[in-house]
């Protein structure tokens, strides 16, 4: 495969990812305006904005505002319109590699948030423009592993999800603890740890495990450790892990070591990671480092797959 349709295939990935993650956070955020004061709203959008790895507008800023920017405004990369426009430029950039199934439905959600009137967006129910952006992302997904081969190219979109999710749970996760973990006793607390869970879709699954008992330990060790939810980070770093393993038997490429190290050494930190140890000691820390290690993974898999130099290629 050329690395140019790797890179496609991979980037096309991780913005759909994106674009779905950012609208579950807007979902979430907008419906806790009826449960939790004022007072909390200003915290709330900070934390969010933390959570997306934005730094904050300048100037007074509403739900209002921050919800525009995130959903419509291309000019921040960030915005669901962004990345669902720079996932279809990936994917029409290979089409030839992508089922016809796969190119409609891209180009449905890209067409649907393209052509959104804005002015009639908070008129309507904004629920409904974020859960057809979530939906038209699952379906997309399912699409594709219906319909594509699961070789190489399936791989590297599987690649580019995963590391996408487990990053962007770190982050969440970080952004949330370091506001509330101190006290969890106050209502609106316990109401965030329950958006944070929502922010996941893991406030049923974590049911199932814990029950209904939102204790800021279980929701760590949860989003971190459970070795069956698609979106905690131990879950996302197995499908990096099997799909760099596919990818590098499948391409042969003559120096796939740093990679391989580089995603063994996150998978042994949270295989083995106990939630007791990390909350007793830096949370903060811990978090950063698989942010980290997730960017190094990213910088390896552009050099060995993507970027890799011209005698690299003669020799392979």
């Amino acid at each position: 495969m050329l690395s140019r349709v790797a890179d496609s295939l991979y980037w096309m990935s991780r913005y759909l990812e994106r674009a779905e993650h950012t609208a579950r956070l807007l979902d979430v955020n907008l419906h806790q305006m009826l449960d939790q004061t004022p007072d909390t709203a200003g915290r709330r959008w900070e934390r969010l904005l933390a959570s997306l790895r934005i730094p904050p507008p300048d100037g007074a800023y509403d739900a209002y505002s921050i919800t525009q920017m995130l959903t419509f405004n291309l000019e921040n990369s960030s915005s669901i319109a962004a990345c669902i426009a720079a996932a279809r430029e990936n994917a029409r950039q290979v089409r030839e590699q992508i089922s016809s199934e796969m190119w409609e439905q891209l180009n449905r959600l890209f067409l649907h948030v393209k052509y959104t009137d804005r002015s009639e967006f908070w008129k309507c129910e904004p629920h409904e423009f974020f859960q057809t952006v979530k939906q038209g992302a699952h379906l997309f997904q399912g699409i594709t592993d219906a319909t594509m081969n699961h070789g190489e190219g399936w791989q590297f979109i599987q690649l580019g999800r995963a590391l996408e999710r487990a990053g962007a749970t770190a982050v969440l996760l970080d952004a949330h603890f370091v506001a509330l973990l101190c006290d969890t006793s106050s209502a609106s607390d316990y109401l965030a740890w329950i958006g944070l869970l929502k922010s996941c879709t893991a406030f049923e699954a974590y049911c199932k495990v814990y029950t209904a008992d939102v204790r800021s330990d279980r929701v760590v060790e949860f989003l971190l450790f459970n070795a069956e939810f698609p979106r905690s980070v131990r879950f996302t770093v197995g499908v990096m892990y099997g799909a760099l393993q596919s990818i590098a038997n499948i391409t042969s490429m003559p120096n796939p070591g740093r990679v391989e190290r580089l995603i063994g050494r996150l998978r042994a930190s949270v295989d083995y990671g106990q939630v007791d140890e990390i909350m007793n000691g830096s949370m903060h820390s811990y978090l950063e480092s698989i942010q980290r290690q997730c960017a190094q993974i990213h910088t390896a898999i552009q050099q060995v797959y993507i970027a890799y130099p011209i005698d690299t290629a003669l020799a392979s």
